[in-house]
């Protein structure tokens, strides 16, 4: 993902076809070592297409995996949720004993 950024951010500078020195100049001005076959598979792959079709190709991709992983989204909350009623029941246990507590709070005046 970082050579792919520093790929589009070369892109962004107006390289039209950014070069494997420039997408390594530009990961080390953040500080991040170059992986040399991560770089040059990224610019081989790349080289000749449109940046911006093959972009709209990855939404679409994206779009039908989205669509895929819904359910299980949708049951986390739900999952979620139930330990948190068993957590409810224990803070008013304990609130409840905080405030039974509470009456006398140790200096013996209500005995």
């Amino acid at each position: 993902m970082k050579t792919l950024s520093a790929y589009l951010l070369c892109m962004l500078g107006g390289q039209k076809q950014p070069t494997a020195e420039s997408v390594k100049k530009v990961l080390a001005s953040v500080g991040i070592s170059a992986d040399e076959d991560r770089i040059n598979t990224l610019i081989s792959e790349l080289k000749g297409k449109d940046i911006e079709a093959v972009i709209a190709q990855g939404k679409t991709k994206m779009a039908s995996v989205a669509v895929a992983a819904a359910p299980a989204a949708a049951a986390a909350p739900a999952a979620a949720a139930a330990p948190a009623k068993k957590d409810d029941k224990a803070a008013k246990k304990v609130e409840k004993k905080e405030e039974e507590e509470d009456g006398d709070m140790g200096f013996g005046l209500f005995d």
